[in-house]
This record gives structure tokens, sequence and C-alpha cells, in this order.
């Protein structure tokens, strides 16, 4: 990739001064996970449009070709997906919309096709109101953060545009779809689900078409809730991250399992039979003793992240194996399996990422190979869980804090990181402390654990005050 030059005479600024006009910009666009806020705010039509045209611009510097588009359910999609075609064809390249799709969706296809990378426009799990456009290479990997910035820098007036006198094409391509759906079968034929309830919260989002399509094809009994394409109801109350629904319907229907997406299904929650969640440690856990046992896990080592349980650890390590943890987020996971050679790795907020079988977190796979586990190992997910680990008590608070600053700051507070060192002190080696500005919200997240409830509690709630106290 040729590197974009940012010169002395052409400075980055906080708008951007391109052919459309300029736009006020944040002092950083991109994130963890791409460009997400508040849709009127800062995703608005004319940004969208100019992101299209400089990614197009950045990513066609070595050759032109394709793009593979998808979207989530959010009412807003629909105007970005737009906008960001418009400036992708104005800069020369072929649009393939594949509508509303997962994310891993366009991740995988991105990586068989001819395309040289992948857009998909969804906020993950977070509210209707918001949305965010999250970007892959022609590998269907997350676009690399040195990409990423020289996308912001041509965004910001730091690249002239390249004269083109062809425009691009846009096509709209919801077959391709089911290229995904088969790829997911694919590696578990000619095992069938015959004999599995499941119940699947969809949580109003990407997966509605295709989770229930997939699990149905591999003989499962499928029932759904939250299934249909609801931009206004999206991750609200439902899905990975509100579970409850979920448990209530697996006890109903008395169904073996139950998975919960998020609202562009690039990770998953399960839950047992007796309605107990199963988070991402877990999901690593049994999944690891799995390719441990078939010879697929090199090292026996597992790549997750500072949120992983120390009880998930401990008895990791027990079995002999070794644990590795990143900063949240499944890019880092990636960056770090890729360096070891790691062949499973993931989140405890269920992004799992296996490249024996996909390209990038992907909760429908996660959740068909969880099933397919459970199926070959004659017990119930319930069981499996009773005999892998007992997890530590763990707490996780967010505390609100609209200032950028503040939140990106925070640990420059003496008397906030003097309360941290204080409570990690106490606590010894019965239990640890993250506090950490979250990469897609406006938050601080607080996550104490420890060997009891009692100092669980009590640490967090101390935390929690000083960081409201640093935040007002």
């Amino acid at each position: 990739m040729v590197a974009v030059p940012v010169s002395s005479e052409r400075p980055l600024s906080n708008a951007s001064k391109s052919r459309w006009g300029a736009i006020a910009l944040p002092p950083r666009l991109f994130g963890t996970d791409g460009i997400r806020g508040r849709v009127g705010d800062l995703l608005t039509a004319p940004l969208a449009l100019q992101i299209g045209f400089w990614a197009g611009q950045v990513l066609q510097s070595q050759r032109s070709g394709v793009i593979i588009l998808g979207q989530d359910s959010r009412n807003s999609s629909d105007m970005l997906a737009m906008a960001l075609s418009a400036g992708l064809t104005a800069a020369g390249l072929e649009v393939w919309n594949l509508g509303l799709c997962p994310t891993p969706t366009v991740a995988y296809l991105t990586s068989i096709t001819e395309a040289i990378g992948g857009i998909m426009i969804s906020a993950s799990h977070n509210p209707p109101e918001d949305n965010g456009i999250k970007f892959f290479g022609e590998n269907g990997n997350k676009l690399s953060t040195e990409v990423q910035t020289q996308i912001e820098a041509a965004i910001r007036g730091a690249l002239a545009p390249t004269s083109t006198t062809v425009s691009g094409r846009y096509h709209h391509r919801p077959e391709l779809v089911s290229r995904y759906v088969q790829f997911l079968q694919e590696p578990l034929l000619p095992i069938s689900l015959q004999g599995m309830k499941v119940v699947l919260d969809l949580a109003w989002g990407a997966a509605v078409q295709v989770a229930p399509l997939v699990f149905s094809k591999m003989g499962a009994e499928v029932i759904c809730l939250h299934d249909q394409a609801d931009g206004d109801r999206i991750n609200v109350h439902c899905g990975s991250t509100h579970l409850d629904p979920l448990k209530a319907a697996v006890l109903e229907h008395g169904a073996d399992m139950g998975f919960g997406f998020d609202g562009d299904a690039d990770r998953v929650m399960a839950v047992d039979a007796q309605g107990r969640t199963v988070d991402g440690d877990y999901i690593l856990y049994l999944w690891g003793v799995a390719l441990r046992q078939a010879r697929q896990l090199p090292h026996d080592m597992l790549i997750s992240t500072v949120m992983a349980n120390l009880g998930f650890e401990r008895a990791w390590q027990k079995l002999g194996g070794t644990l590795i943890r990143t900063d949240v987020g499944d890019q880092h996971v990636h960056t770090e399996m890729l360096r070891q050679g790691a062949k499973l790795g993931g989140e405890q907020s269920g992004h799992i990422l296996c490249p024996h079988y996909g390209v990038s977190g992907d909760g429908l796979l996660t959740a068909l190979h969880l099933t397919a586990l459970v199926l070959r190992s004659g017990i119930s997910l319930s069981d499996l869980i009773d005999q892998s680990f007992q997890t530590y008590p763990q707490i996780l608070k967010n505390v609100r804090v609209e200032d950028r600053d503040r939140r990106l700051n925070w640990q420059h507070d003496e008397a906030l990181q003097s309360a941290i060192a204080h409570a990690e002190s106490a606590m010894g080696d019965q239990g640890r402390i993250l506090v950490r500005a979250s990469g897609t919200e406006p938050v601080i997240r607080v996550m104490v654990e420890a060997s009891s409830d009692e100092l669980t509690h009590y640490w967090t709630e101390n935390l929690v005050l000083a960081v409201q106290k640093y935040a007002g």
C-alpha cells in the first residue's frame, strides 16, 4: 500500500476540505472498530460520501476493483450505504451491495472474490440511534491501523484526489449471501444437528434471514426471538447484551441451548438448558479443549483479552495450556494470534476467532460449532459447563463520561490512579481490577473480579465513585 504523504503544506485539521466542502470532524475519526457514533451528530450523509470517496482513493492506489458492502437493520443504514456508494463510485470503484447481512458475510465474500476491500455499515451492539462503518482488507481481515490512518489523513485534506474520468458502477448483489450460508455448513458436514432444539435471539438485526436458515439446513429444531429486521429496536433489551428473554425462552421450550447475537452477528453469547450464561470465556475453553484433543491447537495456546475471567485462565493453565491476554478489541486479539501462530482466540463478550474455519469473528459460525461440539460430546452443554471451571465473581460497570478529553486521559488523574492502586494492593492475588475507556461508547468501564462476592462488590463501588468524581 502506497503511503499517503502528510506534509507541512497540508496540515491535518478538524475539518475535511474536499471537493464537497468542509465538514467538521472530531480529533480522531477511526476508533477501535472503524468509525462509530451517533447518526446526525458524527455520522452524516456528507461525511459518508467523503469517507467512501477517500477510502476508494486510498484502497485503489495499487489497483482498482470491487468493494463489497453490507449493512445491518438500522434505519440509518440505507442512507449511509447510498452515500458511501456514491463516494466509492465517484472514486472509480465498483460496489457490490449485499444488503442486510451479518458482518462476517462481508469479510468472507471479500476474501474469496476479486474484491479489494469490504465495508460493513453497523454499530454492532450499540443502540439504534448509533451506526458505524467497518473496513476490511482484500483478505477479509479488519483493515490495518496504518491504512485507516491513511484514509483519515486523506479525508482531512492530506491527499490530492487522483483525477478520473471513469465513474464506478453499483450493483445490488443479495444472492451472494447464499455462498456464505454454504461456507458455514461445509466444515461440519456430514454432521446433522437433528435432535437439537435451539433458541436464537436475533436482536432485530443483521442475522434475521441467515441464522434461522443455516440452523434449519443443518437439521436443528429452531425457535426464534426478535427475528424481523427492525431498525427501531435493534439490540433493545435483547440479543447478546440482554440475555433474559433468551434464558426465559430456553427454559419455556425445554431447549438444549440458546444463542444471542448482537446487531451485526459477529459475536454470540450462549445459554445452557438451565438458563445459565455461557460467555466467550466458556466458549473458548470448550472449543479449546476440543481442538487440543484433535491436535489442532498449537502450543495449547489461547489468546483472549484483559477481560477474560481469572477462573478461566487458571483452569486452562491447570490443563497445561497458555492464555495470553491483549487489550480489548478483536483487532488486538487477531494481531496477537498472527504473532503467536495461535488458532483460537476471542473475547468474553462472545467475539471468537478461529482461523481453522473463518477469516473473522463470526457469531453464527461459533454457534454452529458449539452446537456440533455438544452433539459430539454425547452430553449436554450444561454438563460440559459443570465440568469446565468456576468463574470468579466479576462485575463490570460503565460510568458515562461525555467529555472526550476526560474519557481518553483518565490515566493522568492522580486521585483516580491512587484509588485504583489502593484497591489492587488491598486485594493482592485474590482478584484483579481493570479500568479502561471504551473505544466505541462515551463511557469508562470499571471491572473488578475477586475470590468472593463481598470483595467484588466493595471494590467495584469504591472505584465507580472514584471515576464519577473524576468525570464530574
